[in-house]
This record gives structure tokens, sequence and C-alpha cells, in this order.
């Protein structure tokens, strides 16, 4: 078997590469139909797209919509061995400020809280955050505590990038061809909307874009978007007896009437969940936002249905029309689509044992553009990617963790497929 000597020089590769991808501003936007959802998206798509073209990959591919293709091609004489691919999304959440960011590199972490804005105060504490224990002795990226960092999924870009180029600078290393897709709009559930499955080539692919090393995932939430209007009705407060209709007050009614043990804060494991995710509202116009989540298809649907009869059972109580509800669903359970397909799932697995980590094999508590590929004929599961404490300045991840990473991805690309 042959070992992977990830050397200090492409350490440093890594570290550079993913410092580079999170100082570009990149956050999507939910609101916007277009695709990529903003025009700061294509920073990063542009500055991928030339980079891919410089290290010597093939078919480097830029589309209209900002998705990004590429390939390592094969080394091998075998003509029968499968196409790989390796997926991951360049936006960050719109959940919290992704510019500016100034990332902060911490080595060798002693296990202390981490003051990351001396001006403020603003602390990863270690005694709310327990996980930073399991990184004593590591190099630690955090933010500064006014943004998030962008590890999500910038870590899994960093990850894939530096391993196409291991693998070009390291030809005694034989594999099959190598595609590559880098995507918009992930976090606002569009990630693969217009993710090209025919020319992408691949027979199966794997999104880096899970959380702590070890984690492997091919089952996930069944997901939607919900949008309520409430709709008011605005007069002068000195005449408003008997007339104002306050669209705010009645937006906080209809929160009060979904069950409060069903959001993420209080569920895990299998339990679905509604989670309010948006709230604008004046006297007007109410308009609330949540997504709806649940593994199981039955529930799934019967959540979808509940918020319905909520909405009708609102209008009962305030007049007809007072609001109204659009569901779009997002993605489904992947689960289904590895039925006969396990080798995918085995080949990952048997690739960190390699890199001398324990598999987690679990259900993810989320999606990933590998959710909707898997349902568009490209088998997907997802891998870590290394961070933790997505979407927020708590954000960070180890540089060892990102090591990990592409030693999985150069290990997946040399196992014998076929």
């Amino acid at each position: 078997m042959q070992t992977i000597e990830f050397s200090q020089e492409w350490k440093t590769k890594l570290l550079n590469r993913f410092l580079s991808y999170v100082k570009i501003y990149s956050t999507s936007d939910p609101e916007s139909e277009a695709t990529p959802s903003t025009e700061r998206q294509w920073d990063i798509a542009k500055y991928i797209f030339e980079e891919l073209k410089a290290l010597g990959l093939s078919d480097v591919k830029l589309d209209g919509n900002g998705y990004i293709y590429a390939y390592v091609p094969s080394n091998t004489e075998n003509d029968s061995e499968p196409v790989v691919g390796f997926i991951s999304h360049y936006d960050t959440s719109p959940d919290f400020s992704g510019e500016n960011v100034n990332p902060q590199i911490w080595k060798e972490y002693n296990g202390e809280d981490l003051v990351l804005n001396k001006e403020t105060g603003f602390t990863l504490s270690s005694s709310k955050f327990k996980s930073l224990k399991d990184y004593i002795g590591k190099t630690l990226i955090t933010t500064d505590g006014t943004t998030l960092l962008g590890a999500d999924d910038k870590a899994g870009l960093a990850e894939i990038v530096t391993a196409a180029e291991y693998l070009l600078a390291h030809p005694e290393i034989k594999h099959g061809k190598i595609a590559i897709g880098f995507t918009p709009d992930e976090e606002i559930g569009r990630g693969a909307h217009k993710f090209d499955v025919k020319n992408f080539g691949a027979d199966w692919a794997y999104t880096m874009d899970g959380g702590v090393v070890g984690e492997l995932e091919y089952e996930n939430f069944n997901a939607a978007g919900a949008v309520v209007k409430i709709h008011g009705l605005s007069v002068h407060p000195g005449y408003a007896f008997g007339q104002m209709v306050n669209a705010s007050l009645l937006a906080a009614e209809f929160i009060k009437m979904l069950p409060e043990n069903e959001t993420p804060s209080t569920t895990k494991g299998f339990d679905g969940f509604y989670h309010l995710t948006d709230l604008k509202s004046d006297v007007s116009e109410g308009k609330i936002q949540y997504i709806i989540r649940d593994h199981d298809e039955e529930k799934f649907e019967a959540r979808k249905k509940f918020m319905i009869d909520k909405v009708a059972e609102f209008n009962e109580k305030f007049g007809e029309g007072t609001a109204e509800i659009e569901i779009k669903e997002q993605y489904r359970n992947m689960k289904q689509q590895f039925e006969g397909k396990m080798h995918i799932v085995d080949l990952a697995e048997q690739a960190m044992k390699e890199a001398n980590i324990e598999p987690k094999i679990k259900a993810i508590r989320g999606g990933t553009d590998g959710a909707q590929l898997s349902y568009m004929g490209l088998p997907c599961p997802n891998i870590f990617a290394g961070g933790l404490n997505f979407h927020g300045p708590y954000e960070y991840v180890a540089l060892e963790s990102m090591e990990k990473a592409v030693e999985v991805i150069i290990n997946i690309a040399k196992a014998k497929k076929s």
C-alpha cells in the first residue's frame, strides 16, 4: 500500500489556500432568484477557475451559472476504471456575516479559552464548546468574532484542490480519472439545481462538506422551505380603534401555534423539526420563514400538511386571507439511492481506515448538494471537511483535520474500484 507523505510544504499550501478562500466574500441570498444568487459569488468562482487552470487540471470550465468543473486525468492503463468525483460549494451561509473575514491562526492550541476579539472580549469558550478539548496541540483557525469563518465549505474546496494538485505532482500514485465540481448556493438549498450531472461524467462522487474527522454520511433530512405571509392593516394609531390590524402581533400569534418542542435546539438524532429562520414585519405586512426537516418521508409530508393546516386555522380565527403560505421542497433523503450501491460508502470507509481514521457513519441533521445529486443520478455520500460550529462567529477548523481530509481524497482516488 502506498503511503502519503504530507510534508510541511503541502501543509502550508493547504493552509494558505484555505485562508485565501475564506477572505473572499461569497455569501448566498435566499431572496434572489438568480444563479448564483449573489454577484459576489462570481469573485471566488473566477478565482478558483483561474487557479485550477494554472495548476494544470484538464477541461476546466466555469459555466454561465457559476458551476466549476475540472478533471485530474487518469494515469492508469485500466480503461474500465470508474470516474469518481469530489464536490464542494463555495458560497457561505446568510445566517451570519461573511464579509471581511479575518481568520486567526492558533498554533498548538492549549485547551484554554480563545479571546477572538480583544476590543469586544468575544471569546471561544472551552467550557461552552466542549469539542475544543479534542484539538489540544493542534493548529486552529478561527474567526475574529465579527463574522463566520466559511470552513463550510471552503475547507472542502481547499482539500479537493490540494488533493488534485498533489496527485498531479505525484504521478507514481496511480488513479483513474477524477472529476471535480464546485457549486454556488448550497447554503440556500439550490447548490445542485443546475449541476450538469451528465457532462460531469462521474460514476459516483463525494461531497466534502461534513464536520469532524471521520464523518461519513449517506442519509439526510427530507427538506422544505416555508414562507408564511401575514397581511395587516395600518392606520394612524390615533384613529386605530376597531380598524388597525397589526401584522407584527399576528406574526407572533402564528409562531406560537407551532410546537415549541420541535425545534433544532429541542430535537436530536432522527427527530424532525420546524425551524424559524427569519422574521420581517411591520404593522402592514409580516413575512415568516421556516425550514421543515424530517428523516422519515411520511412524517415529512405530515409536517408540511401541519403547517398548511395551521394557516387555515389561523385564517378561521383572524379572517380569510389574513395569512398565506408557500412551501418549496429543497431535497430528499438520499438513503434509498444507495440500495445496491453500498460499495461507494464502503470505499470511503476503507479510505478513512487507511488514514488511521475511525469512520463515524451517521445520518446528517441537514443536507448537502449530494442529497439532490443522488436523486439526479449521481450517488454522492458526504465526507468530513473538518470544521465545527458552522454559520456563526464561533466557527473553527483544525489544520490537521483538513490534512486528514486530503489524505482520504487521495486514498479514494488511488483505490482499485473495478
